[in-house]
């Protein structure tokens, strides 16, 4: 059995949960077995998860899963995966999934792959999960060899489809640990969908010269529709908050459409942001690194090209 941890945030299933749940039942599906899903708290809708491929959900509540503590979460998951049966299980690539994914799969004795980006193959008669390696400039087919596997899957990595009905949700019981670490401050970033989860990003970098002018960022992202995001220059420089910084030291992002406006791209950022589907940059210097690994270039004035840009957004969408 397929087991994925459905992440639910201030309540509520998001994207994430239901992309987790479409790759655990396509795992199941190659597998020849039945995709089940696991849920930490009691959240609200975890019936509908079923429409994504999940044909039951177990719930597990206890007091002890009300912050979140990684090693909690790994004793709740590890023994649910032993309870159930589970031979593979499912977690999210993001900050939650990359504080238990190596802790589970030691607890487990499993082999692991952290940031799968394609569904698991049979290849030679052998399970392969394939990942993304240097920076996303290559990438590395990975065999399990292991009666149980742990998998976390990289952000917008598939589509997500609509495959079933209604999941019959079950309540499953576990002793679980008391957190040994307590929580005194929890921020929330509101506002825009999550950088993990965003699927269109405007960034800005040090071209936008000072946080006075970061209105033709978020100008043309409210346009859109779009998440803002920024270099690490930037945030080091706090003319932007550090959850939106971008690259190999910040956030790794995997957006539909990503557009750049003043940044050079160095190796680190694009390091965080080569995945993205489609790339667009927007500098004046003409030798900036970061064209080479453009889809479309713009060379000119950021502040001349977003505008307009904003305009003809704005335009096509009235």
């Amino acid at each position: 059995m397929v087991l994925a941890y459905a992440e639910a945030t201030n309540g509520e299933f998001k994207k994430v949960a239901h992309e987790i749940i479409n790759y655990a039942k396509k795992t199941a599906d190659v597998l020849g077995t039945e995709c089940h899903a696991l849920v930490l708290g009691d959240t609200p809708g975890a019936e509908d998860l079923g429409k994504y491929g999940a044909g039951t959900v177990h719930r597990v509540t206890s007091p002890h899963l009300e912050g979140f503590d990684a090693a909690v979460y790994t004793v709740a998951i590890a023994d649910a995966a032993k309870q159930l049966g589970a031979t593979v299980i499912i977690l999210p690539h993001n900050s939650t999934g990359k504080n238990i994914t190596g802790r589970l799969a030691a607890r487990l004795e499993a082999g692991s792959v952290a940031g799968a980006n394609a569904v698991p193959m049979m290849k030679d008669g052998y399970f392969t999960v394939t990942k993304p390696v240097f920076s996303g400039k290559a990438f590395a087919d990975v065999q399990l060899l292991t009666d149980v596997k742990v998998i976390s899957l990289a952000g917008n990595s598939i589509r997500i489809e609509e495959l079933g009905g209604d999941a019959t949700v079950e309540d499953l019981t576990l002793e679980l640990p008391a957190p040994k670490t307590k929580v005194v401050k929890h921020q929330v970033a509101t506002g825009r969908v999550p950088l993990p989860e965003a699927e269109l990003v405007v960034s800005g970098g040090r071209g936008v010269k000072g946080p006075e002018h970061w209105d033709v960022i978020t100008d043309l992202a409210d346009a859109l529709g779009a998440t803002t995001a920024c270099s690490r220059p930037v945030a080091d420089s706090d003319w932007r908050p550090h959850h939106e910084h971008v690259g190999q030291t910040g956030v790794a992002i995997r957006p539909n459409l990503y557009i750049a406006a003043g940044i050079s791209g160095a190796i680190q950022h694009l390091a965080g942001v080569n995945n993205s589907k489609t790339i667009v940059v927007i500098n004046k210097d003409p030798e900036a690194p970061f064209f080479k690994a453009a889809d479309y270039g713009v060379v000119g004035d950021l502040f001349e090209v977003l505008p307009r840009l904003t305009e003809a957004v704005k335009k096509f969408k009235g």
